[in-house]
Parts: C-alpha cells; structure tokens; sequence
C-alpha cells in the first residue's frame, strides 16, 4: 500500500473528521500464513447465498443533473458546480458484491487480495477484541481506525474472525485494483461517477438521497450510517452497526440497493485527472453521519489510494449496453 501520510478525507471542512477509509500512514506488515477459507471449496460453496443477489439492470441512460452545491459538503471534494451530464445506456448491479460472489471468483482462479499480499487491513477499533486495539497501530489522522495485521476480506476483524452469517454482506477489504480484477473475470466493469449517480438518483431530479430530500421520511431508516455520536456510541437505531446484508432496505427507482452508505463503492475514474493513483468512491459507508462527514447523500464523493483497503470500502459492477 501506498506509504503517503494521507487520508481519503483530506478535503473536509476545519473541525470536521473524515470517516473514510485511512491510506496512510502505513504499520509495517509481516508475513501471516494464510488460513483455511471457512472451510473446504465445496462447504463454502454450500454456504453461499441464492444467486439473485447478483441482479444485472439495464439503465436507459440520458442527461442528467450530475453533482451537488449543498452547503454542508466538504468544499475540497468537488461535487459542484451542477452540471449536465450525458451517459450511454449501460447495466449496473443491483447489489454491491457479495462475499459469496468474491468467494466464487477466488475459488476458480486463485485470486490473492493485496490486503492478503500486505499481511494487513484496516479495522474500525470497536468492532476489534481489547488485545488488537492496544496492539495495532493507528493512524493520527483517524485513530478510529487499527491497522490490523491479518485482516482480509476473509476475515473482516482480523486472523480470528469468519464469515459466517455475512455471505450476503457486501465483500469488504478489497482495493481498487482487486475490484477491477473481480470485475474483469466477471466480464464487467467499474462504473464510472456519471454512471454511479445516474444509477444511484433512481430517476429522482437533484435529490439529497436516492429516495427523496428526507433522511428518514416518516421516521423510517432507508440506509445503514452511523446513528449516536461518532465515534463513540452507535445506537444502531437503523438495525446494523457494521455491514449490511446487499438487500437491506428498500431500493430506489431504478432497483439499485444500498447506494447510500453500507460500504463505499470504487469507481472507475481518478479523483482528478492529473491523480490516477487516486480513484473516486462514492455512496458513503456504515461510519458515516451528519455530524461529521454526510457524504451518503447522492452527489457526495471522496477518493483514495488504488492499493487502500479497509473495513468499509467495496465496490459493484457495471457493463456496456448490449
């Protein structure tokens, strides 16, 4: 992973934090060996969820009303000014991609994540046992975050940690460039932002959300963010404090699920065009709350390192039309 002191945040207001995934400074990895992968191929195969968590939509395409001028967004992320934007039609996922889906594409080629490579990912603290808090190291920037030698997406909390009742969750730990390897294998692609926020709109003009200008019509949670005070007290009043199942919550207009936080989605493009090693991710995470950081809204945006990988960062896929 890149070494640059940094984090995908750098771009919010004075007095505010970032919850996106860190990229620097990096601990030292070491090498861990590799445990089994839950199991034999055939008892993870056996584990997986139905195949209906891998819908493909095909989406008309056309100019839209891309990016947002909300005074609450962090002025460094360029989500303005509004602008129309043309895209092609082309498919999307209607679900980010699963841990099942990723455990199928490892199981056929062999593929080794670079969280893998590295011997380590980042953790958010809390969901960590007292011994890997006190003995993993943070970066100053986000010290909510443990940089914890053995985690994968394999083992989301580090060497002891499984899968287990989180098949239908969405594959976390993995860096720009292991999406873009998924993506390749499965015959798609990353979707570009146009792309993404087109999808994510579901048809709606300039919303805040992807269901309307409300975060909670009628007192209903429609996304998983962070609910209390961050980063001290979750209440989980919207029923998860990490993850999601792929198919929480309601979709949009278009079908798609979950584009408002769970986990933040790699794109296809460079957060600017001179920074290629930087990719643009959109859609916000589990971490994330108004307080602080509200880039769950729909034309919010941030970026990071293409070799990055952490506890909320994944990605889904996208085709040509055709």
């Amino acid at each position: 992973m890149s070494s640059t002191a940094d984090t995908a945040g750098r771009g919010t207001q004075p007095g505010k934090m970032s919850c996106c995934a860190p990229s620097g400074p990096k601990p030292q990895a070491r090498d861990i060996p590799d445990p089994p992968r839950n199991g034999d191929r055939s008892a993870t195969a056996a584990l997986r969820p139905p195949a209906e968590y891998a819908d493909r939509l095909t989406l008309p395409g056309g100019t839209f009303r891309m990016g947002g001028e909300d005074a609450d967004a962090n002025p460094g992320d360029g989500e303005g000014p509004v602008r129309g934007v043309s895209v092609a039609p082309f498919a999307m996922d209607a679900y980010a991609v699963t841990n099942a889906r990723f455990a199928a594409f490892v199981e056929e080629t062999g593929y080794r994540t670079e969280a893998e490579g590295f011997g380590w990912s980042y953790v958010f603290a809390k969901f960590l046992p007292g011994s890997l808090r006190k003995t993993s190291p943070r970066p100053p920037a986000t010290p909510w975050w443990c940089g914890v030698q053995g985690a994968a997406w394999n083992r989301p909390e580090g060497p002891d940690s499984r899968l287990d009742g989180r098949w239908d969750h969405p594959v976390i730990h993995v860096t720009w460039r292991d999406a873009t390897a998924f993506c390749r294998w499965a015959g798609g692609r990353l979707p570009t932002e146009g792309e993404w926020e087109y999808a994510a709109r579901g048809g709606l003009e300039q919303a805040r959300y992807p269901w309307g200008d409300e975060l909670t019509p009628d007192g209903e949670h429609r996304c998983n963010i962070w609910q209390g005070t961050f980063p001290f007290r979750n209440t989980q009043a919207d029923g998860f404090a990490g993850t999601a199942p792929v198919h929480a919550f309601a979709p949009n207009g278009f079908g798609l699920y979950n584009v408002a936080g769970n986990v933040w989605e790699w794109s296809a493009d460079p957060w600017q065009d001179e920074d290629p090693e930087r990719r643009a991710m959109r859609g916000g995470s589990y971490l994330c709350h108004d307080s602080y950081c509200n880039r769950y809204r729909v034309a919010a945006r941030t970026a990071n390192t293409v070799d990055s990988s952490a506890g909320n960062l994944g990605f889904r896929m996208a085709w040509d039309a055709g």
